[in-house]
């Protein structure tokens, strides 16, 4: 039986994920901050005799990384994949968010990852064998005000992971990375509902969001993406996932840069004029 471990795994994608991978057989290891709160994660995993196995693991903390990845590889062996899900998002303008929130984003999705790739590439080097998949965003490619604190830990996710395919894929060791729009998660409705600002791009952005979750993308399809590329061994870098995803970045790659910054210091009536065209539905109903 093959096998799996799956970060940031008490909600979302995460969750999710975990139990695409059981169902399809994986023996998988799901790790969360607090496991006392999985009650209903645990009647599913009873209910249907999944092979799920919950432990607590930081991946903010060096120790609980290592301690805990340890302990299920001397338990199971080589673990055949990797998902570095756990995630956080703080948002708004560089000036207002606090600088410890950019610290806790970047610790989580970059720092966090980094240390679980750690924690179990030198068995995938030496098994010769393996597959890490990292779930970044269009975030991760596309850096749009008040996404910045979110976006740079993305990017910097992205760097690694190609950075990364590089020095193991002579090992046979494959990397990818899952590159969701906006999906119907936590973290998607707060910033629809974000407070209000002394920018108005913090403030008008939120509508895309909240356009986008009135016919929400379910985590479900975040998640059949990751057990797919698992399973597939394709070598493809980069899965953008999610009916807003290919659109956004492609919205972006048609305008340069003085472009994209121009456009998004535009004002009120240009923005919402402008934002027309990639998205459906309207995000600017009701303007």
């Amino acid at each position: 039986m093959k096998s799996v471990i799956i970060t940031g795994t008490s909600k979302g994608i995460g969750l999710q994920t975990a139990l695409a991978f059981a169902r399809a057989g994986y023996k998988v290891f799901a790790t969360m901050r607090n496991p006392v709160n999985a009650v209903d994660f645990r009647q599913k995993i009873q209910d249907e005799g999944l092979a799920i196995t919950i432990s607590a693991m930081d991946v903010d903390d060096d120790e609980s990384v290592k301690s805990c990845i340890g302990a299920i590889l001397l338990q199971n062996g080589p673990i055949d994949v990797l998902v570095n899900n756990a995630g956080i998002e703080y948002h708004g303008s560089i000036e207002e968010v606090p600088l410890a929130d950019f610290k806790a984003v970047m610790e989580t999705n970059y720092f966090g990852a980094v240390r679980c790739i750690k924690a179990v590439l030198p068995q995938m080097r030496e098994g010769r064998s393996g597959c890490i998949i990292n779930v970044s965003s269009i975030s991760g490619r596309v850096a749009n005000t008040p996404m910045g604190p979110y976006a740079a830990s993305k990017f910097a996710l992205e760097a690694i992971s190609e950075a990364l395919a590089q020095e193991i894929k002579p090992f046979n060791v494959r990397i990818a990375m899952v590159e969701p729009g906006i999906i119907d998660t936590k973290m998607a409705r707060d910033i629809a509902t974000s407070g209000k600002s002394i920018y108005p791009q913090v403030n008008r952005f939120g509508g895309i969001f909240e356009a986008m979750l009135k016919n929400p993308t379910p985590a479900k399809l975040v998640a059949n993406k990751i057990l797919e590329i698992a399973g597939s061994g394709t070598w493809q870098l980069r899965h953008p996932v999610g009916p807003d995803a290919l659109p956004t970045l492609g919205w972006r790659a048609r305008m340069n840069d003085e472009e994209w910054v121009s456009w998004h210091a535009a004002s009120n009536k240009e923005w919402y004029k402008a934002v027309r065209l990639p998205y459906k539905p309207d995000p600017t109903q009701g303007e």
